[in-house]
């Protein structure tokens, strides 16, 4: 635990750690420094040179941004020649700045327009400059416009910290621009369109481009939620006015990486109103589906699953809330009596691997080992936890990459190794063993006579002197993995769905016929309940699917019912980290959209059975429960999906979400610039 000092700020007393700087310090005193140019959790440029504050004993102004705080210092933030020196950084800033604040989109969110009304300047005391730059708005996401910017750097820090790298400084002084290499348009500058950049910037220079008349920023009822699209689960801020959302923010609860959301989780919203959704209940006669009442459909289904017992398969998608799940495990139970029930994380791993998963935090470790998991933000496969990774590595934590072949992370690792994984995680357990490490006799029998590489032995190196290592593993080698843990740190399987610890907690892994089985067309009668990666009819004799969007698979039902999309529903979620974390409902449902349980438990009474609502109390007993891990002295476990097959199986997943919006032109243009 780092050492605490004590000091005064503006006349309170506050304790806070040795290592943190003046302008972190100020805001748990409840004192706001002005700055435009910080990022939380970045180290202080001192760019802007608003947070200049006085400390008792120096003859000058010191930067707080930079400052380190010490004991005994007595700090004061407001004193005449500070607000000297902010007002006239200001005023400068005015003469270069567009006043058109009774127009402008971020008028009520701008850090210019409200410490310009702190000092009550209605007009810049300089000659007013314009540069003329052009606007960059050829992409559909990010409109960019210099002649708004106030060259802070924000944008500039955020880009190259996460790994992206696309803006930078171009010229110097006042002239001085914001651009992408040879100053391209966005969308030719390997830009992901993550949005970071907009999150960040304290002025209009960066805006979501439709951002025009949605509304301005005191209309906005914000709503903090987790986006489900894939197995980051990040928090998100949903802007809502009217009814309708408006505009999708990185945020939320503190933030699962650290505020950062992807192109889809950002843009995606468009597709809850569009082509895509299933608007009504519908029955297929004749060869067609055409929509139908509620008390049709329910009608239909309840002939076809009274009796049925085991000849019924039921799949749960893992992107679905712990209450949904429940609720769909108990009609399996209770209504189906059917012990065919599984989910689609056994397209890509066992369930008992994200039960047997330990709780971690991102924040706390010091090394991470990735073990056969190659997120991309270029790719789109779990691209928060990407450019978490490297955010953290720049701010100097360590990282190891094993993998079977090239991994683009690797390129910040520390140590890379490739190769055949199970080869390399035995040897590495030997080279372990060689640090000091304890190990109990199943495990030293399995690593005996493994020889390790030079490299190799600089990961055991690195693992042994790491205070807080963290090993995020896929789950086809969650068992090989664990036998590292089990001598140092903590291990966590990655998924790549947004709930599939959760689905899994509450009781949905195979004691009959798996996924894989079902879809096969080993169950006469299948129930597919929310949108799952799969297309064309599974081989059985009647399907009924029950989610939110029009997909390959959906196409092919016999029934077909609308559930609310992940922006519409309200539960909980258990995220790969081992958080509860809880999801949120922005906007009424769709037309005649019901949310999973609800639709459920009306089936169910449709059949004769009263089910009972999942209670938040059994919903948090069951995401409680864990399993012991075991060492095991191999791992020959292989699963359907593989990393290496992550960005085929997440492109299906988001399909429907993606073919509803203007993520159409992101898709298209990934596919052409990379494949």
């Amino acid at each position: 635990m780092a050492n605490r000092v004590m000091l005064t700020i503006d006349g309170r007393t506050v304790e806070v750690p040795e290592e943190m700087n003046l302008l972190d310090a100020a805001k748990i005193a409840g004192v706001h420094i002005p700055n435009l140019c910080y990022l939380e959790g970045m180290k202080g440029i001192g760019a802007c040179r608003l947070c200049l504050v006085e400390v008792e004993g120096l003859k000058g102004p010191v930067i707080a941004c930079n400052t380190r705080v010490k004991d005994g210092m007595v700090v004061m933030t407001q004193s005449e020649r500070v607000e000297h020196v902010r007002k006239f950084v200001i005023d400068l800033l005015l003469s270069m700045h567009p006043l058109d604040c009774m127009t402008c989109t971020k008028a009520g969110a701008c850090n210019l327009q409200q410490y310009a009304y702190e000092f009550g300047l209605k007009e810049s005391s300089f000659r007013r400059k314009r540069f003329g730059y052009p606007t960059d708005e050829a992409n559909p996401f990010i409109k960019r416009d210099p002649e708004y910017c106030v060259l802070c750097g924000r944008c500039v820090r955020v880009c190259k910290e996460q790994g992206t790298h696309v803006l930078d400084f171009m010229g110097r002084g006042i002239e001085s621009k914001v651009v992408t290499a040879g100053d391209r348009p966005l969308q030719e500058s390997g830009c992901t369109f993550c949005g970071s950049c907009v999150d960040v910037c304290p002025v209009n220079a960066l805006l979501e481009a439709d951002r025009w008349r949605k509304g301005r920023e005191w209309q906005f009822e914000r709503i903090p939620s987790v986006c489900l699209l894939c197995g980051n689960s990040c928090d998100i801020q949903v802007s809502v006015k009217d009814g309708a959302i408006q505009r999708i923010t990185s945020g939320g609860d503190g933030g699962s990486v650290e505020r950062y959301i992807c192109a889809y989780g950002r843009f995606g919203f468009e597709s809850i109103a569009s082509h895509a959704r299933v608007s009504s209940p519908m029955v297929r006669e004749d060869g067609a589906l055409r929509e139908t009442t509620w008390e049709d459909a329910f009608a239909v289904i309840a002939a076809r699953l009274k009796g049925a017992g085991r000849k019924v398969g039921v799949i749960c998608s893992a992107g679905v809330p712990n209450e949904d799940a429940l609720a769909l495990k108990q009609f399996a139970d209770q209504v189906l009596k059917t012990q065919d029930v599984d989910s689609t994380v056994s397209l890509y791993g066992d369930a008992k691997h994200f039960i047997g998963s330990q709780t971690a935090h991102i924040d706390r470790a010091d090394l991470f080992v990735l073990v056969d998991v190659c997120p991309s933000q270029w790719q789109r496969v779990l691209p928060a936890l990407d450019a978490s990774l490297r955010r953290r590595v720049a701010r100097g934590s360590r990282l190891v990459v094993i993998s079977e072949s090239g991994c683009r992370i690797a390129e910040d690792a520390t140590v890379r190794l490739e190769g055949n994984v199970i080869s390399i995680v035995k040897r590495l357990a030997n080279a372990l063993l060689a640090e000091g490490l304890n190990a109990g006799a199943q495990l030293r029998k399995w690593v005996r006579q493994a020889e390790w590489t030079e490299d190799i032995a600089r990961a055991a190196k690195l693992i042994a002197e790491a205070r807080n290592p963290l090993i995020l593993t896929s789950p086809a080698y969650f068992t090989a993995a664990a036998n590292i843990a089990l001598m140092k740190g903590k291990i966590v399987a990655v998924p790549l769905e947004s709930n599939a610890r959760g689905v899994s907690l509450m009781g949905f892994r195979p004691v009959g016929k798996s996924s894989v089985d079902m879809l096969r067309g080993e169950s006469e009668t299948l129930y597919i309940v929310g949108d799952i990666p799969a297309s064309g009819r599974p081989n059985t004799k009647f399907l009924i699917v029950q989610g939110a969007y029009l997909t390959g698979l959906a196409e092919h039902a016999d029934v077909l019912l609308p559930s609310c999309s992940y922006l519409e529903t309200s539960g909980t979620i258990v995220d790969f980290l081992g958080r509860v974390r809880n999801v949120r409902s922005c906007v009424k449902a769709y037309r005649h959209a019901m949310r999973h349980r609800d639709i459920l438990t009306g089936l169910a009474r449709s059949m004769g059975v009263v089910l009972p609502m999942p209670s938040p109390a059994e919903v948090k007993r069951r995401a409680r429960a864990r399993m012991k891990l075991r060492p095991q002295p191999f791992d020959a476990e292989r699963f359907p999906v593989a990393s290496g097959d992550y960005a085929a199986f997440l492109e299906t997943l988001l399909a429907p979400v993606v073919n509803g919006s203007r993520l159409v032109w992101l898709a298209e243009s990934k596919r052409g610039a990379d494949g």
